[in-house]
């Protein structure tokens, strides 16, 4: 199903957020057409060569996409952008600095005069408005940045030290949000036939995501502690280690469970019974002396034993998988979540998005484009010849 076939998205994108957003509409269908620099592009295409020469990053954000060279500073240039998106775009995204989309004109204040329908989503660190522009509305922000101002880092990491998420979740909030916004301003669009500008702050959906301990920590209160990878404030919840040398990963809700995972798992029935262990806060603050009783269980089983117990004791688990694992996890193989697309360095495999089923046509899942790839082309549908594109390409402008 793609529900934005027709639809054209241009953007001036660098990095994560923004363009995880646009894959993302690429996914459904629309056309998306990347502005790069000349000769070098977005500078995500730089960070490593870990896919067949590619950088992963850009290969996850960039699929489906069309990549148009052009020097937005050039005149010729920018007057071609401006061009493009008046004349072809449903969607621009921009994740360019804070008033530099104002500064090249291409704004939803300096466009949204001559195309009343065009949405325009904006994507900084922390909002960019001109009313309320904040104190840090100038601030760089990179993912680790702002997973530290929204606090993330601050209840992440072990006791002794915090720790930020591996992934760049800080601009995938930022990306999923921009996403979401847009969709449902092309809902709003269908209705009145009004476009409108969206500004996503990365602060803002990071904060969002972090709802839980910011209201566990109201009023003043003390917030979750930092844990690793076991939960702030429910126990047993969290990693231990089995006598093979691997970690299994077990989660308790209720008492009800509790007792189950003392009989079937620990095998030690009347630890249920334990006033110790009475409630989960009493476990929890009493956690490093059972934490040593089911060490002390497991020790003498392998995570496959453990793992069966818990599956029979029907309590929640999982393996602690690392990336190559997951490359061959059974559910994701049995599911036929994994397809290929094409890159410049050849074929490689891809997940299909979630919520998609290829039983109905499937997303969209065409090439990561390389650099420049369909520059000459979309001149083309804006009516320069051979020779115009050639003395364009000699000026340095595309």
């Amino acid at each position: 199903m793609q529900p934005l076939k027709g639809l054209t998205v241009v953007t001036l994108e660098h990095a994560i957020a923004a363009p995880f957003a646009t894959r993302q509409l690429a996914d459904l269908g629309a056309r998306v057409i990347k502005i790069e620099r000349p000769g070098s592009g977005d500078f995500a295409r730089g960070y490593d060569e870990r896919v067949r020469g590619l950088a992963s990053h850009f290969v996850w954000t960039n699929r489906s996409k069309e990549s148009l060279t052009l020097d937005v500073k050039h005149p010729q240039a920018a007057a071609l952008l401006e061009r493009l998106i008046l004349e072809k775009a449903d969607v621009v995204v921009q994740n360019l600095a804070p008033g530099a989309a104002a500064r090249l004109g291409v704004s939803h204040a300096a466009l949204s005069p001559r195309k009343p329908g065009l949405i325009v989503c904006d994507i900084s660190g922390y909002g960019d408005d001109l009313e309320h522009p904040g104190p840090y509305r100038d601030k760089k922000a990179y993912d680790l940045l702002i997973q530290s101002e929204a606090g993330f880092v601050s209840i992440t990491g072990t006791p002794d030290e915090p720790s930020k998420a591996g992934p760049s979740i800080a601009d995938i909030a930022a990306g999923m949000y921009a996403y979401t916004n847009i969709l449902a301003a092309l809902m709003q669009r269908a209705i009145d036939g009004q476009g409108r500008r969206i500004d996503v702050s990365m602060l803002e959906a990071m904060s969002e995501w972090m709802g839980y301990p910011l209201y566990y920590a109201f009023d003043g209160a003390s917030p979750p502690p930092r844990s690793g990878a076991s939960h702030a404030t429910i126990y047993p919840y969290g990693p231990f280690p089995t006598g093979d040398g691997k970690t299994v990963m077990l989660g308790l809700q209720n008492e009800r469970e509790w007792a189950s995972f003392c009989d079937k798992v620990l095998r030690q029935p009347a630890l249920a019974r334990d006033e110790r262990f009475a409630s989960n806060s009493k476990r929890s603050a009493a956690r490093a002396e059972l934490r040593a009783l089911i060490v002390d269980a497991f020790a003498s089983l392998s995570a496959t034993e453990v793992l069966g117990r818990l599956d029979d004791a029907q309590i929640a688990n999982a393996q602690v998988n690392d990336m190559h694992d997951v490359w061959r996890h059974p559910q994701l193989a049995a599911r036929q979540r994994w397809v290929e697309v094409d890159t410049a360095a050849g074929r490689i495999p891809a997940l299909l998005p979630p919520g998609t089923d290829t039983r109905d046509g499937g997303p969209r899942m065409d090439p990561v484009p390389a650099l420049g790839a369909h520059t000459d082309a979309i001149l083309r549908e804006l009516g320069l010849d051979a020779q115009a594109i050639g003395e364009l390409r000699a000026q340095g402008a595309v």
